[in-house]
This record gives C-alpha cells, sequence and structure tokens, in this order.
C-alpha cells in the first residue's frame, strides 16, 4: 500500500469524511530536503468531517497528526492540511462555478 493509500485509509477510518482528498506534492520538492526517491514525502490533505465540529484548527491538525503519527516518523516529510466541518465546507464552496 502507497503512502497515500496508507493516509486516505486511516483518516477515512478514524473520522468517516464526507469529502477527503489527499495529494502527493513530493516532485515539487525534488532534490531539497525530506525528498524521498519514490516521491510519497509530501502531502497536502483536505478533510470535511463532523468530527471537527466544535475543534479549534490546532486540535483538528492535532488530531491529524495523533492518527498519522506512525507515517510521520517514517515516510512523511510535509504535510499541509484544510480541515472543515460540512457547514465550513458549504460557506466556502460556490456552487455556481
Amino acid at each position: 500500500m502507497s503512502v497515500q493509500e496508507r493516509i486516505t485509509s486511516i483518516l477515512t477510518k478514524a473520522l468517516t469524511p464526507i469529502y477527503l482528498k489527499v495529494t502527493d506534492f513530493s516532485e515539487k520538492h525534488r532534490g531539497h530536503a525530506g525528498y524521498g526517491e519514490n516521491g510519497e514525502s509530501h502531502f497536502d490533505v483536505v478533510i470535511v468531517s463532523d468530527v471537527f465540529s466544535g475543534k479549534s484548527r490546532v486540535d483538528r491538525q492535532k488530531l491529524i497528526y495523533g492518527l498519522l503519527e506512525e507515517e510521520m516518523k517514517s515516510q512523511i516529510h510535509a504535510l499541509t492540511l484544510k480541515t472543515l466541518t460540512a457547514a465550513e465546507a458549504d460557506k466556502r464552496i460556490n456552487f455556481n462555478d
């Protein structure tokens, strides 16, 4: 299983997201610190889950970092997060585009 698939699996099982997109952007960091020869070292995660209701941005990020603790220690060099509840996502998405 790839790192991207593992991230998706872990977050799906723990947070039952309404929306989840995990993007590997490792190639943008080729030659930089933390870049792995096979890529899969830098990820962007956009996740919408009502588990985040009542939690601060920092608490949401701590939750995800805790879930991905093993991957962060061994394979993930960088992780960017956008964590939203369904209500927050509804306010940010323009359905007329």
